[in-house]
């Protein structure tokens, strides 16, 4: 009896000092941690963070997956191999602000920019609650006293500049892309760029936190759901520095309203912002990068031209 209550504890001892999973990438890609020591507004009480398959709700006939609990954020580097042409991407996955859908909205993303010579660099930002959501105990949308995904991705887009030689990168030609919840984080850090929403640490800090170009892919958060008025998000303040922009959105998204792209591209053009919108009659939400029958998936082939239409890739002959 002796010997199996001994042999419990000792499981139970080894189990608890098992660290809990933790995302990472390929071999090759380098991950870099974003903050030197503890970031800024760090949550107390945070859980282990979680890699989990979704094989529930697949996406093109295929599983996903999705990390939670992301407490010490990171950006992952995928160069091109070939063709570099000094274009950089800042991914942010959607998830709610609750989860990132690593892979579907993340890295996949990486596979398409790098076979076109573009640099790629995917940010797991903090989450949960980084940013405004829907919280299910009180029924209602919630915006935190912090902006910990916001921080995140200023960060990052510092720290992108800081390394662009290291890296080969034009910074000059750094941009966002963004998913859902990562749409909005795209409309954040293309208005909220003069000063950072933390107290800058170092070099990194001191250059530009303003993304060149801005591609929003089915984005949340956006529109205000009042039924006396159709507004933006008062805490997407546009101007004609929010950089050119691509929207796109399915008018049958279930989860994020068409008028979430709507009510930020009629602002973007108040503003006299480059814009463009393309909007589907069906896609739904969630799709990513992966094809379907839906026409809306073929959008990167959009986004690229897109992105030559603005001077950002080299107009093919």
């Amino acid at each position: 009896m002796k010997a199996a209550f001994f042999v419990l504890c000792l499981a139970l001892g080894t189990l608890a000092g098992r660290a809990a999973p933790v995302w990472q990438p390929q071999p090759g890609h380098p991950q870099i941690p974003l903050w030197p020591k503890t970031p800024p507004d760090a949550q107390t009480n945070q859980k282990p963070e979680i890699v989990e398959p979704v094989t529930d709700d697949p996406v093109a006939g295929k599983p996903w997956t999705q990390v939670e609990n992301v407490s010490q954020p990171t950006m992952t580097v995928y160069s091109p191999k070939t063709g570099n042409t000094g274009v950089a991407v800042v991914v942010f996955p959607g998830g709610g602000y609750k989860i990132l859908a690593i892979d579907l909205e993340g890295t996949e993303v990486c596979d398409w920019l790098t076979s076109r010579g573009v640099t790629c660099i995917v940010l797991k930002y903090r989450v949960p609650d980084s940013g405004p959501h829907w919280e299910d105990s009180c029924k209602c949308h919630v915006t935190p006293k912090a902006p910990l995904a916001l921080e995140d991705a200023q960060r990052a887009l510092g720290l992108v500049r800081l390394r662009a030689r290291e890296w080969h990168i034009d910074p000059h030609k750094v941009g966002v892309l963004g998913f859902s919840a990562g749409g909005h984080l795209v409309a954040a850090a293309s208005t909220h760029f003069d000063k950072r929403a933390y107290p800058p640490v170092d070099a990194a800090d001191k250059e530009s936190c303003r993304p060149d170009f801005a591609v929003a892919l089915y984005p949340g958060h956006l529109w205000m759901q009042d039924e006396k008025k159709f507004a933006l998000n008062p805490d997407i303040h546009v101007t004609a520095r929010t950089p050119p922009t691509f929207l796109l959105q399915a008018e049958n998204d279930n989860v994020d309203n068409v008028n979430q792209a709507l009510v930020y591209y009629i602002a973007l053009k108040d503003a006299r912002v480059p814009a463009e919108m393309h909007l589907y009659a069906q896609g739904g939400h969630a799709f990513g990068l992966r094809r379907t029958k839906q026409p809306i998936t073929e959008w990167p082939d959009l986004v690229e031209k897109w992105m030559r239409t603005i001077g950002v890739l080299a107009v093919r002959n």
